[in-house]
């Protein structure tokens, strides 16, 4: 800072003085500025402030709507279709332990006893999680029903994070692709599902299939990868049997 910028300094030149005097001046110039700004805005705001209050409410009332609809539509609807489900779900269950399979996950689809079924679920809770949670149901009775164009509507139709439903449906998606003779497709699956999440059920099952269908493909070179991978990471699993095997054979084919 220039030494006559401190209070109480006296010019001692001419010239010391002229510099001060424009100093002060650009100060001034500036406030001033910044005055005539804030007044514009201000004057902006005054004028416009039917608009500003109206946008400010519409907001509010989005945000209002979206917790009414949360609290008193969305939650209710939620927690409707998870107890409507609860019938097909007992269904299904029993269908996977071997009870009369076929009827039972035919029921588990349309549902019985007056309750509604996965496909109803769908129907009237569109948009629900439970909705969501049906698609992978009703794909994996249709997989099992060997109705695989459903299958694969279905099971494609659910989304999720679960660590273990998300690589299941898209290991269904591949099963079902397979038995379609569609071995590009089901191979793209599976890769999918070993690769959603790794975990020593799913990853080791899904890098097994994926395996025998590059090997369908010509892809011995893939297959090896997988393969090894699952003497490597997944020694203790079911499937490190299969991979020691089909390791010999395609060692041996390359």
């Amino acid at each position: 800072m220039a030494t006559y910028n401190k209070r109480g300094y006296k010019p001692k030149t001419k010239k010391e003085q002229v510099e001060i005097v424009e100093e002060e001046s650009t100060t001034a110039e500036v406030f001033n500025s910044l005055d005539e700004g804030a007044s514009k805005a201000e004057e902006w705001a005054v004028k416009n402030q039917k608009y500003i209050i109206g946008i400010v409410a519409a907001i509010a009332l989005i945000v209002l709507g979206y917790m009414a609809y949360n609290n008193f539509v969305a939650e209710p609807k939620q927690k409707e279709a998870m107890n409507e489900m609860y019938t097909a779900k007992k269904y299904f269950n029993d269908a996977v332990n071997g009870v009369s399979s076929d009827s039972l996950y035919r029921m588990a689809l349309d549902g019985g006893e007056g309750k509604y079924g996965m496909l109803d679920i769908i129907s009237n809770y569109s948009g629900t999680p439970a909705a969501n949670l049906a698609n992978y149901y009703a794909g994996m009775a249709y997989l099992n029903l060997k109705d695989y164009q459903n299958a694969i509507t279905h099971l494609d139709n659910f989304s999720g994070n679960d660590k273990m439903l998300n690589p299941i449906a898209k290991g269904g998606i591949g099963d079902a692709f397979v038995q379609l003779n569609q071995s590009d497709k089901a191979l793209e699956y599976y890769e999918n599902a070993f690769k959603a999440n790794v975990n020593d059920f799913t990853t080791p099952l899904y890098l097994l299939k994926a395996a025998k269908v590059a090997i369908e493909l010509g892809d011995n070179s893939k297959a090896l990868g997988y393969l090894t991978r699952i003497q490597t990471e997944f020694s203790t699993s079911n499937e490190v049997k299969d991979a020691d095997i089909l390791i010999g054979k395609v060692e041996a084919s390359l």
